[in-house]
């Protein structure tokens, strides 16, 4: 049974740092993608990363403030995140897809993925 599951939200203050992990199991993953969703608002893609080459890819929100990374041993992946602003509060979700898919698309298109976890929430305060 496919599973993902997130972990690592909390609160911290802004300017501070979190690192998220997503615990994947049950299936096989060629990537994963990280997604936000803030209250009122739509579910946004933050990081995406392909297993084949470790490319990576970003919103532009988040460029050079968060960092997706795999575990080489397991399907783990982590988003640290760091200089965190208030509009960063949201849910954060890890998803992934039964097949191969691409970043590109997948960053921007959140229903194109299949497999979803139930979030953790991160509250950055001013």
């Amino acid at each position: 049974q496919v599973q993902l599951v997130e972990s690592g939200g909390g609160l911290v203050q802004s300017g501070g740092s979190l690192k998220l992990t997503c615990a994947a199991s049950g299936g096989r993953y060629t990537g994963m993608a990280w997604f936000r969703q803030a209250p009122g608002k739509e579910r946004q893609g933050v990081a995406c990363m392909h297993f084949n080459d470790r490319r990576t890819f970003y919103a532009e929100s988040v460029k050079g403030r968060f960092t997706i990374s795999k575990d080489n041993d397991r399907d783990t992946v982590y988003l640290q995140m760091d200089d965190l602003k208030d509009e960063d509060t949201a849910v954060y979700y890890c998803a992934s897809d039964r097949v191969p898919f691409p970043c590109q698309i997948a960053i921007n298109s959140p229903l194109s993925l299949d497999f979803w976890g139930r979030g953790t929430t991160v509250t950055v305060s001013a």
